[in-house]
């Protein structure tokens, strides 16, 4: 594999196509930035020269903190690699950080499986008489929980980014992840509207209708208005009742949090008035 070390302009180097991990500004990307402005690039970047330049396999963020600080040129180890070589690489040089979030996970999975299939590798473990290829993808996670993070990149951008926020534990998600999109985006409206999120219980109620092809709205909305356990009590609106005081782009968590600030403002208007 032939490689060598080279000093390369910031505009020579973008990142790997489809890359799924984020390049954040936040605390670690302060710290990245006061190492490199005391110390400089300590380790290079490796990329592999494509048409027109070069692609990041691994410091995508070293990159950002460079372009930040106003770096002309970096440090880069250019290795000729394959498509599936650079997507496994870059895997493996990221799935390691620190707080990636679940989306992060199973997008770099799913590359990483789809370039070991291509390579047409063995696998160590049988399944039904069958290889089962996850098994390769980490060393850290068992072939069971890449598959479940896999499943993942199913879901509708909304569903997986309440995933990313933790408002969806990764079992119900994984569930949800079996419904069509079209079942998916009426799952979203209703938990807009009803203010809620599927238990691991509702979402596999939810998964067992759409396989039977039996999952109309009405079921939908019959299963996320139930009452959950250890729910505390809580007063609701039919959306209906209410659209009509609010602007027509609101969600339902906008008509909450405006209905909250009216009570608030009354509440304190009241507390005035008994000091007087």
């Amino acid at each position: 594999m032939k490689e060598q070390w080279m000093e390369l302009r910031l505009d020579e180097l973008r990142a790997l196509r489809n890359h799924p991990f984020q390049v954040k500004d936040d605390r670690a990307m302060e710290a990245l930035c006061d190492s490199i402005r005391q110390y400089g690039v300590l380790s290079p970047l490796l990329a592999r020269p494509v048409e027109g330049g070069y692609e990041i396999i691994s410091g995508h963020r070293r990159r950002a903190a460079a372009l930040r600080l106003g770096l002309d040129r970096l440090p880069v180890l250019v290795r000729e690699m394959s498509d599936d070589e650079a997507v496994i690489l870059m895997v493996d040089s990221n799935i390691q950080r620190e707080n990636l979030l679940p989306s992060e996970k199973a997008f770099a999975y799913q590359m990483k499986l789809d370039a070991i299939k291509h390579q047409g590798k063995a696998t160590s473990r049988q399944i039904v008489g069958k290889p089962e290829s996850a098994d390769l993808i980490s060393e850290e996670e068992s072939g069971r929980t890449v598959q479940r993070y896999i499943r993942l990149t199913n879901l509708a951008k909304p569903l997986l980014d309440m995933v990313d926020e933790r408002k969806i534990a990764l079992s119900p998600a994984v569930e949800l992840s079996y419904l069509t999109k079209q079942e998916q985006a009426e799952l979203w409206d209703i938990m807009q509207s009803e203010a809620c999120t599927p238990s691991l219980s509702q979402a596999v109620r939810l998964k067992k209708l759409s396989q039977k092809a039996e999952l109309t709205p009405e079921a939908i909305f019959d299963i996320m208005s139930e009452a959950k356990p250890n729910q505390r009590d809580r007063v609701r609106f039919e959306v209906s009742a209410i659209r009509k005081y609010f602007p027509r782009s609101y969600t339902a968590r906008q008509m909450e949090e405006s209905i909250l600030k009216l009570l608030e403002a009354q509440y304190r208007k009241r507390q005035l008035d008994r000091e007087w």
